[in-house]
């Protein structure tokens, strides 16, 4: 224990496999009705981080980090959000850097790792004098929960009482070779080219500092990495990065209850990804590995929520 038995989860029918299950919520599903309320909130280092609000006056909110060059506005982010709000909870839904429709100003972006931004985040809930914040992250953003929890183990704010994570690589490194295998590569090309735009974008402003001129010899996450992630962020190299970035190795030092959500035939997450003997151990870091779901899916036939939501609910509730 808590390695959980395997939950009720069915998919839809048309989903047959992970990377339907995976391609086709994130491509067409739309979320509608979640009128959420803009607020910037300023940085000490003179960035800005955008957050959208659904607010409905309960004494508890839902911090939610989206994925992998994602937003507020992505279909898991809102659908969560309008589920929490109907089941009794304020939610903060955040943007990382560069994320929220307008680039950040400063040179760096964000990362697996970069939980400065996340706990600036709580600590600004913090000040709106809730009673309880839960959290909840998909993939990146469940990396970068975990990561957070981990490394502020018995010293995590007091208000914080329980944490979800979905499709979680807690092994960034394994993670980011999985998706070089044959089958796999148009994941890993969809992520890049917009990750390269936004490098093309910073080099106009920062000249001297960010270069883009073999930009287009960049095949893979390491090629990127290597070349932006790692400079930009105080990391060697790219496997420094990963190694340093990783949710995995901190999990140990979580001292509130954790649910991991990652699905068997999640096309992302190699058996690395899969912390089956910590959680045997950990009193409270949960793990379910459903069969199927595939990555950040998890759809439900006719229903205009997802299996997500239902679970995040449960567990925090």
């Amino acid at each position: 224990m808590p390695v959980l038995p395997q939950p009720l989860y069915q998919r839809p029918l048309h989903l047959f496999n992970g990377h339907a299950e995976t391609i086709v919520p994130s491509l067409f599903r739309k979320v509608q009705g979640v009128p959420y309320t803009r607020e910037r909130l300023e940085l000490a280092d003179g960035d800005f981080l955008d957050l959208d609000w659904l607010r409905n006056g309960q004494k508890r909110v839902a911090i939610i980090s989206h994925g992998l060059e994602g937003s507020s506005d992505r279909h898991y982010v809102k659908s969560m959000a309008r589920y929490l709000g109907q089941h009794g909870w304020d939610v903060l839904a955040w943007n990382c850097r560069s994320c929220s429709g307008e680039m950040n100003r400063l040179p760096r972006l964000y990362h697996h790792g970069a939980t400065d931004d996340l706990s600036a985040v709580i600590d600004h809930a913090r000040l709106k004098h809730y009673d309880t914040v839960a959290l909840v992250g998909f993939s990146m953003g469940g990396s970068l929960t975990l990561k957070y929890l981990g490394e502020h183990g018995l010293n995590v704010p007091p208000e914080i009482s329980a944490a979800v994570a979905f499709s979680v690589p807690c092994h960034l490194g394994s993670s980011a070779r999985e998706l070089d295998k044959p089958g796999k590569a148009f994941y890993r090309d969809r992520f890049l080219k917009k990750l390269k735009k936004k490098m093309i974008e910073k080099a106009a402003r920062f000249p001297d500092l960010i270069s883009v001129r073999h930009i287009d010899t960049i095949r893979t996450f390491a090629d990127f990495d290597n070349a932006y992630t790692a400079p930009l962020h105080g990391f060697t190299h790219a496997e420094d990065f990963y190694q340093r970035a990783s949710s995995g190795q901190y999990l140990a030092g979580i001292r509130k209850p954790v649910l991991i959500v990652n699905a068997e035939n999640d096309p992302f997450l190699p058996k690395e990804c899969y912390p089956v003997d910590l959680a045997q151990q950990h009193d409270f870091v949960h793990l379910e590995i459903p069969t199927r779901g595939g990555h950040v899916g998890f759809s439900l036939h006719g229903k205009s929520y997802s299996w997500m939501d239902q679970r995040a609910l449960l567990f925090l509730g």
